[in-house]
């Protein structure tokens, strides 16, 4: 049924709006359909703000499924039930408060700090155009689909076009114009020469990062990402005049201009020691490494040198090296931070150092044609021979953009993101097997752990061996159970990183009422106190100990919401933070077998309400809890639901005087107690006034999946047996004075807000209290299904994981950042984790007789919130037994007391080797002080 605007009514009862808000929603749904279909290059796009368009969201969708009523019902009897839901149609569209003020004509533009889906929203021309029609407004801010990535090609919305500084060399005027980051020089140059009035063969344009001239762009069809061009860099225009104009460039033999344009590293027969020989008949020469260490220990003030990709010979680690920044090139600090714990990993430096170019493999597809352990060798040994120099990482930069083009452009991404994809990157650039042999993976079978550990690492190095895997890659052992035939499957993993999550120390308390769902019993609230990261399964097991559970009964979660069941909370890995402090939760209480094998009926109550003006006339109206059954017959009749309406409604009988005698002064009743009477068939003939219990007769009426229809039942009729059948209960004056409803009124909240109560602050917790509960055993989520080879289908298995080898460096990601459908939320919680003397001995279960003993070296740190925030890195110079502070060009020294802090992000161990001096040590227990 549609609800009508009431705002937007005319005097005549009909509505002057051009289309329902129902058919709104179904034009605008069709034309995303389709333009989903229709994707490529080009295709044009439009910023929306998400303030506005959240509010078209909730008037256009008002309504689906949430109310329910007879279809005899008119529009007239039900305006008055639903008034106080109705959303008003949002005005004109308003972008205002995402466009940057000074931003004026075509070229508005967006505030830098927006987020997709949270302050704006991308529509394509199609559905913008329909908004447009109907509601007018804007301004419009379209944006167009571009390709980026190498090997990967990546459709993205170019929703910040690239921004450069034009400097007028005649008058050091500064004039900002933006381009996409696809545009060609030549169209560089046809903007910037119509903006400043010159003739295009007057002009040249120099990139001018760092106020420097870099080299000089030659009209042509390179794009701008091809030429590492930065966001908010400085490019600089030089107008030549006939006196000067032959004399500002060299000529080669045919009288061309010879351009500085950068050449990039042949894709084939590439040499890094003695010099490479360059496909297009170039050649370059070698670099020679200023070793000289500067003065300023802050790289901030230093001279920046970009890192381009020259040939080098084998090269030895300097005294006092590794002490140089990487240059913010524009929210790069996620990929700065990464970097320096990278380029301080002990095995990488040592190797990337020496001759490596025999183990480039520029022939793996899943690799980058050795470019990027080219570009990040090349990145690591200007850090380490650049002495206290910043480094600018455009050209790494650039190259990350074409090989992963989620990396690309200028907002903020994770620093644990940009990890893996090196590491996996670095390998497959690296990987010693060029041709890849097919192994079948075999079952466990029974067969004893170490045994199938030994084959599942030797075919894992059948297909992959390198330098990452010899370093950075441990095993796992991963143990499946089928949930149904207890069917065991055993693994042995590679990882390259753990990912740990953060238990929570905050509690909750928690209200929920248990209903029985077979009329055993009245309903019941129980509060129980809850870890705030938990989830629906340690619920469920709270609720069964404070309510006595029977070991052949179950829970089953669902949360009501204006009388209806909202949702079901069936699946057991979904967080309690899903579960808002004021919405209502409740428990139906069945026997397994009954859950197993019948159909769920759900029951929803309605009672007539008078109307004010017409005491004659009506409406229903939906009140107290629903209630839930199990109906195991095959074939569903009417009959079959009176009977089960009746025993889930028997706890609610009142008690029934039959007849009372006065003897010696006292008085004495008969009292007649609540029995089974069924609906449609009434079985008591108990006077009650003067109205009898077999006059007493439910209404009861089949509604339809979204509710919206419904139909009286007949005792007789036969029902359809799907998985959900929905029905509602009619209640008069008459049920009222026969059965109690006030046992399902007034459902309590979840947790009901005290303003004097003091909020818990999450204690801090130890690495090893992550490192258990990722190796807890927990159900697979809904998402993961495993396919049980036993039982032929997909099951929600249970997962258990043991470590079973460790690699030399072990890299541990704490798992501050959570995603769900329901909230997005980064923990802060400090984490106390050792410096000296990891020791992980009882949590590898291979009995290999190694003291599995670490030391940290390295942290990649997070400060601030979601979609923002800061980067950095800790880095300790083994050489030297010293933590050092990068903050981008920054690097300071720092004390080793002054590394634990809550904005730890990623952990960077390396193995320690017998005899190894770790520095001043901690203890060796498994447990840490706080």
């Amino acid at each position: 049924m549609t609800i009508p605007d009431l705002g937007f009514m005319m005097e005549n009862g009909a509505s002057c709006l051009p289309n329902t808000p129902e058919e709104e929603k179904r034009i605008v749904d069709e034309l995303a359909r389709k333009s989903e279909a229709n994707v490529k290059e080009g295709n044009l796009f439009y910023a929306v703000s998400n303030r506005w368009y959240s509010s078209w969201k909730r008037y256009v969708e008002q309504g689906a499924g949430e109310h329910l009523y007879d279809k005899q019902d008119s529009v007239s009897q039900n305006l008055d039930l639903f008034s106080s839901k109705i959303i008003a149609r949002p005005g004109p569209i308003d972008n205002s408060d995402i466009v940057v003020s000074e931003s004026e004509g075509d070229d508005l533009q967006l505030h830098r700090t927006l987020l997709e889906d949270l302050d704006y929203v991308l529509v394509s021309q199609e559905v913008w155009e329909k908004l447009f029609d109907w509601y007018k407004g804007g301004p419009a801010l379209p944006r167009k689909m571009i390709s980026q990535g190498d090997l990967i090609k990546n459709l993205m919305v170019e929703v910040y076009p690239l921004c450069l500084k034009i400097i007028d060399s005649r008058d050091n005027s500064q004039t900002v114009i933006r381009l996409s980051k696809k545009a060609s020089v030549q169209e560089l140059y046809n903007k910037v020469c119509r903006i400043r009035g010159i003739e295009q063969q007057k002009a040249r344009i120099w990139d001018y990062f760092n106020m420097k001239k870099n080299s000089l762009l030659v009209v042509s069809n390179q794009t701008l990402e091809q030429l590492n061009l930065q966001m908010d860099q400085d490019i600089l225009l030089v107008v030549q005049t006939d006196a000067n104009f032959s004399s500002q460039f060299s000529m080669d033999s045919t009288g061309n201009e010879l351009a500085l344009v950068p050449l990039e590293p042949s894709r084939s027969s590439i040499t890094i020691a003695g010099g490479p020989s360059l496909s297009n008949g170039h050649s370059m020469d070698y670099k020679s490494f200023n070793l000289h260490q500067g003065s300023a220990l802050s790289s901030s003030t230093s001279t920046d040198t970009d890192d381009k990709y020259n040939a080098y010979n084998p090269m030895k680690k300097v005294d006092r090296g590794g002490l140089a920044g990487l240059q913010n090139l524009g929210n790069t600090c996620f990929m700065n931070s990464s970097l320096q714990c990278l380029v301080h990993t002990p095995p990488l430096v040592e190797y990337f150092l020496q001759e490596y170019s025999d183990e480039i493999n520029t022939d793996n597809p899943l690799g980058m044609r050795g470019e990027l352990a080219l570009a990040f060798g090349e990145l690591l040994r200007n850090l380490w021979s650049s002495g206290r120099t910043t480094i600018v990482p455009r050209a790494f930069k650039g190259k990350l953009s074409r090989f992963a083009p989620q990396f690309s452009g200028y907002n903020q991404h994770d620093s644990q993101e940009l990890l893996a994809f090196l590491l996996d990157g670095l390998h497959e650039d690296l990987n010693r097997v060029k041709n890849k042999p097919y192994i079948e993976t075999k079952d466990s079978d029974g067969r004893p752990d170490y045994e199938v550990a030994i084959e599942c690492w030797k075919n894992h190095r059948a297909r992959n061996d390198s330098l990452i895997v010899d370093v950075c890659q441990g095993q796992y052992k991963s143990t499946l159970v089928c949930p149904v035939c207890s069917k065991v499957s055993i693994t042995f993993d590679p990882f390259m990183y753990l990912s740990l999550p953060l238990p929570s120390t905050v509690t909750r308390p928690m209200t929920v009422t248990v209903l029985y769902g077979d009329g055993r019993g009245l309903p019941k609230p129980y509060t129980v106190t809850m870890i705030k990261d938990q989830c629906c399964k340690n619920l469920i097991e709270a609720l069964a100990t404070a309510c006595c559970l029977k070991t052949d009964e179950t829970l089953l979660l669902a949360e009501v919401y204006e009388h209806r069941i909202y949702r079901y909370l069936d699946n057991l890995s979904e967080p309690l933070s899903s579960i808002k402090n004021d919405d209502r939760i409740v428990a139906y209480r069945y026997s397994k077998e009954k859950v197993a094998s019948g159909t769920r009926l759900e029951i929803i109550h309605r009672r007539q309400e008078k109307c004010a003006l017409d005491p004659l006339k009506g409406q229903r109206k939906l009140f107290g809890t629903p209630l839930v059954a199990y109906i195991g017959e095959d074939q569903i009749r009417g009959v079959d639901v009176d009977r089960a309406v009746s025993r889930i409604l028997s706890p609610l009988k009142r008690a029934v005087k039959l007849h009372s005698t006065k003897e010696n002064g006292l008085v004495s009743e008969a009292i007649a107690e609540p029995s089974n009477n069924h609906f449609l068939r009434p079985t008591e003939n108990i006077e009650l006034g003067e109205t009898s219990i077999d006059e007493i007769s439910f209404q009861l009426f089949l509604a339809d999946e979204r509710g919206m229809t419904c139909k009286p039942i007949e005792k007789s009729s036969s029902l359809s047996s799907g998985k959900l059948i929905k029905i509602f209960v009619d209640w008069t004056d008459q049920e009222n004075e026969v059965y109690d409803a006030s046992y399902l009124m007034d459902l309590p909240e979840v947790y009901k807000n005290v303003f004097t109560a003091k909020k818990t602050r999450q204690e801090a917790i130890s690495l090893f209290t992550c490192l258990e509960a990722f190796l807890k055993e927990e159900p697979l989520g809904p998402d993961d299904m495993w396919y049980c080879p036993k039982c032929k289908e997909h099951r929600q298995a249970t997962k258990k994981l043991d470590l079973w080898m460790l690699p030399e460096v072990l890299v541990f990601h704490l798992k501050r950042f959570s995603y769900s459908r329901y909230s997005k939320n980064k923990l802060d919680t400090l984490v106390t984790f050792p410096i000296h003397n990891l020791d992980l001995s009882q949590y590898v279960k291979s009995k290999d007789g190694k003291a599995h003993l670490y030391e940290l070296y390295a942290i990649s740190n997070h400060y601030g919130g979601l979609g923002g925030g800061h980067y950095t890195a800790y880095a300790k110079l083994i050489d030297e037994n010293r933590w050092y502070h990068f903050d981008d060009s920054h690097v300071s020294p720092v004390n080793e007391t002054d590394i634990k802090t809550s904005a730890a992000y990623v952990l960077f161990y390396r193995r320690v080797k017998s005899g190894q001096n770790t520095g001043e040590a901690e203890s060796s227990g498994t447990h840490m002080e706080s």
